[in-house]
């Protein structure tokens, strides 16, 4: 059974296409969880009104607005499936996407979680992928040191992942699939289903890439440390790791520095420091 879980913040303009392209879909999900992280807009009304004649249950849960890591949360905790399909709200699907996606993973039961190509848009009109921006597949973890490479939009995973990696960090305001993916990936798989199976809109100021745009890597700093303050990498992980530490505080520090914030530069440096220090003295 699959589980699609949308969360959403005063995105109304665009629910109605996300949730639309799950009920398109050619292998219907078991159920589609709306969460509601606090909007102010017409959000409910809109899901209540789609949910009335719905070919799947269709369920609202609201919350007091606590970010997007606390609504996907609450999706997951909700959640009856085996399987969780995740979808932002100003995405979409492709029509054949759980089919083709819930197959693979069948195909490969050892394997917890799967991401699809995406296809990008900007204000309308389809804009092409860079190289770096290529999805991996099988050990993502090197590839996902520097940025996120799997797109939220087109996960699926089993049930069974959330309970051995746990959830997503509330505390982060944005990197927190940046922040699972790398938890995660140092440990299992990531299997790619090559087709471009989930579309994205993007270059829109209230996106929280956008908003958070100048601190987001001061965001992925704090989930190395984290990664590598609770061990279990292997030793080219812990090193890799502590090299992408190095150039981000490299480049985050001197950014500070330069933008009139010394205090908080020289501290970002000095964790570099004291991480490569760590790194000199590993076997």
């Amino acid at each position: 059974m699959i589980s699609a879980i949308i969360p959403t913040y005063n995105r109304a303009a665009f629910l109605a296409r996300a949730i639309g392209s799950v009920l398109a879909q050619r292998r219907p999900c078991f159920e589609l969880i709306v969460v509601d992280d606090g909007s102010t807009d017409e959000t409910c009304a809109l899901v209540e009104r789609l949910a009335a004649d719905a070919p799947v249950p269709i369920r609202l849960v609201r919350q007091a607005n606590r970010g997007a890591a606390a609504a996907r949360n609450t999706g997951i905790r909700t959640a009856r499936g085996s399987l969780l399909a995740f979808l932002d709200a100003d995405d979409w699907w492709l029509p054949t996407k759980l089919a083709v996606q819930a197959a693979a993973l069948a195909a490969c039961p050892e394997v917890l979680i799967a991401h699809t190509r995406e296809l990008w848009f900007r204000r309308g009109q389809r804009v092409n992928q860079k190289k770096k921006h290529d999805p991996p597949d099988g050990d993502i973890f090197a590839a996902s040191l520097a940025m996120c490479v799997v797109g939220m939009s087109t996960v699926m995973a089993r049930s069974e992942l959330f309970a051995r990696y746990g959830l997503f960090d509330e505390s982060l305001p944005c990197c927190e699939d940046y922040d699972l993916w790398l938890r995660v990936g140092c440990r299992e798989p990531f299997l790619l289903v090559p087709e471009p199976l989930t579309g994205k809109d993007g270059g829109r100021p209230d996106q929280l890439s956008t908003i958070h745009r100048l601190g987001m890597d001061a965001l992925r700093i704090r989930s190395l440390c984290g990664l590598l303050d609770a061990g279990g990498l292997s030793p080219e992980q812990h090193r890799a790791a502590v090299v992408e530490l190095a150039r981000k505080c490299r480049i985050y520090g001197q950014g500070c520095i330069k933008h009139g914030r010394p205090e908080e530069g020289g501290r970002i440096l000095a964790l570099a420091a004291q991480y490569q220090t760590t790194e000199d003295l590993q076997p």
